[in-house]
């Protein structure tokens, strides 16, 4: 099935990805496979030294959500944001895709989901496309 829509809930163990259509959705779960548990990126590793962002879960997460349309990035710390860097640096194409990055805490799969759909039905509305609504 062809979904035009994606929302990517990230943090720095796991990212939800839900693509979607007015009238179907597919769920998909992505783990990092770092071994740190619970660490605050901000103040660094448990050794002391700035922790490093696992680039092969970023990229797969990209690898994802590649065939959407519109992609809307959302979580509650800096992931989100490292997220971003890391298409700006190496997926081009998918940052043109980007609509919006959100802060949003931990959402079920339903919430994250209802919030995508009303955030995409203001991008559409703004742009003239309907296919939400």
């Amino acid at each position: 099935m062809s979904f035009n829509h994606a929302v990517i809930w990230i943090d720095h163990r796991e990212a939800h990805l839900i693509h979607f259509s007015p009238e179907a959705y597919e769920k998909e779960l992505i783990k990092t496979k770092s071994s740190h548990s619970h660490l605050h990126h901000k103040s660094g590793s448990a050794s002391g030294t700035h922790a490093v962002s696992d680039h092969g879960y970023l990229h797969a997460v990209v690898e994802a959500a590649a065939n959407a349309r519109e992609i809307l990035i959302v979580g509650p710390g800096s992931a989100k944001l490292e997220l971003m860097k890391h298409i700006t640096k190496h997926d081009h194409a998918l940052l043109e895709k980007i609509v919006g990055v959100e802060t949003v805490d931990h959402p079920s799969d339903g919430q994250l989901l209802a919030f995508a759909k009303k955030y995409f039905i203001k991008i559409d509305n703004m742009k003239g496309d309907s296919v939400i609504g």
